[in-house]
C-alpha cells in the first residue's frame, strides 16, 4: 500500500482529500503546517506528497523548495493543490520542485488521483520495478 503526505492547513479539507485517498486505497498521513510537513517527509518517507500554498509561517513554495533541497526527500514527487489559478503561480509551482498543481474546484480531489497516478507512471518509467501507487478510480 502506498503512503501520501497532505501538508494542508485547512483540517476540513485535509480530511476531506484523505477520505478521498483512503477510499482508493492508499494510507494518508496528514500535517496542518509546514514545519510539520516537512518532520513528517523527512520520517515517514512517503511516496509522494499533496501541497497546498497557502499556508501560515511557512509558504508551500518554501516548503517545497526545503523538501527538495533535502537529499532525504528530494526525491518525493509533489503535486500542488491550490486555488491560485494564475499562470505566473503555475511556473512558479513547477519552479520550486513539484511534479504537478491541480486547482482547488468541485473535480480537484479527482484530478489529484489523477495526477498520483501520472507520477507513479512516470517513476516506473525511469526505475525498473514495481509503480509507486496503485490508485483505484473513485471517480465511477
Amino acid at each position: 500500500m502506498s503512503t501520501i503526505l497532505i501538508i494542508e492547513d485547512s483540517l476540513v479539507q485535509a480530511l476531506a482529500l484523505k477520505g478521498v485517498l483512503e477510499e482508493a486505497g492508499l494510507t494518508v498521513l496528514c500535517a496542518t503546517d509546514g514545519h510539520q510537513g516537512l518532520a513528517l517527509a523527512d520520517a515517514q518517507q512517503p511516496d509522494a506528497i499533496i501541497l497546498d500554498l497557502e499556508m501560515p509561517g511557512m509558504s508551500g513554495f518554501e516548503v517545497c523548495r526545503e523538501l527538495k533541497a533535502n537529499p532525504q526527500t528530494a526525491a518525493i514527487p509533489i503535486v500542488v493543490l491550490t486555488s491560485h489559478d494564475e499562470p505566473e503561480a503555475f511556473m512558479e509551482i513547477l519552479e520550486s520542485g513539484a511534479r504537478d498543481f491541480v486547482v482547488k474546484d468541485d473535480y480537484a480531489y479527482n484530478v489529484v488521483l489523477e495526477s498520483l497516478n501520472q507520477v507513479s507512471r512516470s517513476a516506473t518509467e525511469k526505475s525498473v520495478g514495481v509503480p509507486l501507487l496503485e490508485v483505484a478510480d473513485v471517480a465511477g
